[in-house]
């Protein structure tokens, strides 16, 4: 397939996404980026970790500003993105590897609670 196919081809899949099934996309988009930011870090290839935590801290932007403010929920969550975008920027700062073990685990189970919800839903 070339390389245009491919790209129309994303571009319709992302196009007929469900809300919860973009959700949980971001979510594991995130999560990816974290373990290449800790592989980077790891092997000391500093350009491509820092480009894998600014991917991450553009997800965590772009959930937290599209919260419906109108569900207590959203409250918790623009409070734990916040919280996010504090220990990513501290993990850029510091090249902390801590941070990432930290943060990790909280954004998988963020993303299995909101794909539990999906199937509970009956949208999965």
């Amino acid at each position: 397939m070339n390389n245009n196919g491919y790209q129309q081809y994303r571009q319709q899949m992302v196009n007929t996404m469900t809300k919860d099934e973009m959700l949980i996309l971001l979510y594991d988009e995130s999560i990816k980026r974290l373990v290449r930011a800790q592989f980077n870090l790891e092997h000391q290839n500093y350009d491509e970790f820092n480009d894998s935590v600014e991917r991450v801290e553009k997800i965590i932007r772009y959930l937290s500003s599209i919260l419906d403010h109108k569900y207590p929920i959203s409250a918790e969550l623009y409070r734990l993105y916040d919280y996010f975008l504090f220990r990513l920027g501290q993990l850029k700062a510091g090249r902390n590897k801590e941070v990432i073990d930290d943060i990790k685990p909280k954004i998988i189970e963020l993303r299995d609670a909101f794909k539990e919800a999906s199937k509970s839903n009956g949208k999965a």
